[in-house]
Formats: C-alpha cells, structure tokens, sequence
C-alpha cells in the first residue's frame, strides 16, 4: 500500500511541524505531529494527532519515526480489506 505524506503546520498550540497522509485513493486518514523539546522523553517522535476511519483510535501513539509511523498506518488499513 502506498501512502502520501504532505508536510503541514499544524496549529496545536506547541508543535507545529507535521504530516497529512493520504491512502492510495488520495483520501485523508491521518495528521501526525513531531513531538518538541517539552516532551521530554518522547521528544523526537511522530504523534498521531488525528486518525480517521480504521486510525480513529483512543490511545494516540507515537513512533520512532516516519518509516514506523507507516508502517502502522498501513497494518491498521490493510484491517478493512
């Protein structure tokens, strides 16, 4: 599965480098946010600021990374298939 990512700034109040990502159909299913200094261990990390559809999830992660961010999204949608 081929996921888009499109840089953004995302008005959170703190952080506002971020990623919209888009599914192969060029649809939105999620906004992640790279977490700053004030969060002290997590400081660094991809937090899942907004998911939709299958990534609407209570618990909000964070990941490592782009590349691990990804890979979530894409186990979490191939779910619906």
């Amino acid at each position: 599965m081929t996921l888009t990512l499109q840089p953004v700034r995302v008005a959170t109040g703190s952080d506002e480098e971020g990623m919209l990502v888009f599914d192969e159909e060029q649809r939105l299913v999620a906004v992640l946010t790279h977490l700053g200094e004030q969060y002290d261990g997590l400081s660094g990390r991809w937090y899942l600021e907004a998911g939709f559809g299958r990534l609407g999830v209570q618990d909000h992660p964070t990941y490592a990374d782009l590349d691990e961010a990804q890979a979530w999204i894409r186990q979490r949608l191939a779910r619906e298939r």
